[in-house]
Parts: C-alpha cells; structure tokens; sequence
C-alpha cells in the first residue's frame, strides 16, 4: 500500500494576499476556491509538477497561527533557473546556499546539499532544494 503526503495547510492571515502569492509569485496552479460562506473558503493550490498541494483558507481549516509552519520544502531540478524565477516574481529569496556535503559523486556540485531559501507574506518558511539526479 503506497501512503503518499498530497495536501498540507499553510496557515495564513489574509487568504487573497496569500493566493496572489502563491499563484502569481510562486506560479502555484489554483485547483479550487470555494466559499463556503462568509465565515469559510478554502483554496487550494499545487506546485508545478507536484503531487502535493497546499490549502490555505478561514473557517473550516485546523486553527494555526498565521506564519506558524516552518520548513517547507520545494524539490527542483535547476536551482539557479528556481532562482531566477523567484527573483523574476518579486520573491524576497536567499542566494543559493551549500548545505552539508554530498556522501557521494553527483552530476551537479549543487545535487542533494543546494538550497534557497524565502518566506510567504504571513511568515511560513519555505526552502528550494536542488535534487537533478531525479530529473
């Protein structure tokens, strides 16, 4: 039996600045926005090329503090081209950073141990790793 992760919830203060975020900064595809009524809506969206989405929203999601979820963490190929794209976006992202070492010969110095780094406007933490040994 496969146990895959497909949606985790990013709590967030204002859902329109987060969706505008998400889907115009990130590039995240919207998959639904329901409003439900005034007092609940929950949007989800999905990265490019991923099998996990995120849902922000008010109302009927679990209660977290806004900004509360550290450490997400987005998977590419290209780390200097996701670079590029953040800034190109109007992301506030980190220059790419070495993390640790390799435990062996990859094709790209920057495989397993490349990182970047940026935060949503509520404050959740998201790092970019570059892992093109999958691609």
């Amino acid at each position: 039996m496969n146990w895959t992760l497909e949606v985790v919830i990013v709590p967030v203060c204002d859902v329109d600045r987060a969706k505008k975020f998400y889907a115009d900064q990130l590039g995240f595809t919207v998959d639904h926005d329901t409003v439900i009524n005034d007092e609940a809506r929950i949007v989800q969206l999905t990265p490019p090329g991923s099998g996990c989405s995120i849902v922000i929203g008010k109302g009927v999601i679990p209660d977290m503090s806004p900004g509360s979820l550290k450490g997400l963490q987005l998977v590419v190929p290209d780390l200097k081209r996701a670079h590029e794209e953040l800034v190109g976006r109007g992301v506030e992202v980190s220059e790419i950073q070495v993390v640790g070492q390799n435990p062996r010969p990859v094709p790209d110095p920057l495989d397993n141990v490349g990182f970047v780094f940026f935060a949503d406007p509520d404050g959740n933490t998201w790092g970019v790793q570059q892992i093109s040994s999958r691609a």
